[in-house]
């Protein structure tokens, strides 16, 4: 006997005395567990058999896993809480990771974007119009898109209750859809503080015969928001939602009627700061401004003549043309028909 067959025979009759077992994995994935003690030429004809049928699945695997990193999507919301009728913007980022450029475009009727919403009990919210086509939109490889999207003016989002939102993009090229996680989110309303009805005057390009101005104030986690909601309470169409930013909530608003019916709001945002806002008929805001307190507090004055003007203080932003949360009216088929439901 040799030595080299001795040092063999010796290794095997080791492993037959003490047995081993081994367990092998390749990049993770567990392929097989065996005793060594076994003879060789049997285990290492296992093994190779065991590779032979792993690996096309290893392979499957990491395709399956490329492809779907091929369009990222992400989907965030700025607060977990709006108000009923305010704008609900969502923030859509869209990675390319595809390797190289690409065009994300509609194709036989079906949309290259869109979002999924469900209600707080599970039901499909259907949105506001359908057949719309989408602008096509070409993305770099490596490039992230991000678009800021209100999702209130494309679903009816105004019931009271929580709301489920996923985002999907459809590839054509590839003729699938990469979605985003899903969001949360809840819609309910705030403590109306003040609240008047005026007409509307002749020579105003605006629809139907009154208006209902209404300052409400939402308590958030971190801080409290004066809000003003401008509706015809006849027919329950909201024409504008929106926030005039923080308030202390020991400080009532002031609020004043000019003599076009436009809405004038001084509130206090913050201590010796003030704000103050002009909001027209069709709920426009048309002037946003500061200002602080010095010797004097600032206080809003209606003239005989029924003009509307702040006295004292100093103006620390002169006043300014904002964008306003909807810069002209929608069309009425577009609003709403009636004041929220309790959708919970």
């Amino acid at each position: 006997m040799s030595k080299d067959e001795g040092i063999t025979r010796g290794m095997c009759n080791s492993l037959n005395r003490y047995p081993v077992t081994l367990d092998l994995r390749f990049r993770g994935l567990r392929i097989r567990r065996f005793n060594v003690a076994k003879p060789f030429a049997s285990r290492i004809s296992s093994l190779s058999n065991a590779t032979r049928c792993i690996l096309p699945a290893v392979c499957v695997f990491l395709f399956a896993v490329e492809a779907e990193a091929q369009i990222q999507v992400d989907l965030k919301f700025k607060r977990l809480q709006y108000i009923a009728y305010e704008p609900v913007m969502a923030t859509l980022a869209i990675t390319n990771l595809a390797g190289r450029d690409i065009e994300l475009h509609d194709a036989e009727g079906q949309a290259w974007f869109g979002f999924e919403v469900t209600g707080s009990e599970g039901q499909p919210i259907a949105p506001t119009a359908t057949g719309s086509t989408q602008t096509p939109l070409k993305i770099e490889a490596g490039q992230k898109v991000t678009q800021r999207i209100d999702l209130a003016a494309l679903y009816p989002v105004h019931d009271f209750g929580t709301y489920h939102v996923r985002a999907h993009i459809y590839f054509v090229d590839l003729g699938k859809f990469f979605y985003s996680a899903s969001r949360v989110f809840e819609v309910t309303d705030a403590r109306p503080i003040w609240q008047q009805t005026v007409g509307i005057p002749d020579g105003v390009a605006a629809p139907g015969d009154a208006r209902t101005y209404s300052l409400l104030s939402n308590r958030f986690p971190d801080h409290t928001s004066l809000y003003v909601r401008v509706q015809d309470r006849d027919t329950g169409i909201v024409y504008a939602t929106y926030s005039l930013g923080r308030t202390i909530a020991f400080e009532q608003p002031q609020a004043e009627i000019d003599r076009a019916n436009q809405l004038h709001v001084l509130h206090c945002a913050a201590p010796r700061a003030w704000t103050y806002s002009r909001v027209g008929l069709n709920g426009e805001l048309l002037g946003h401004s500061s200002f602080m307190e010095t010797k004097t507090r600032p206080r809003l004055v209606r003239s005989a003549n029924g003009e509307v003007a702040v006295r004292g203080g100093i103006i620390e932003a002169p006043a300014a043309q904002t964008k306003p949360a909807r810069e002209t009216a929608p069309k009425l088929s577009d609003r709403p028909p009636e004041m929220p439901r309790d959708n919970r």
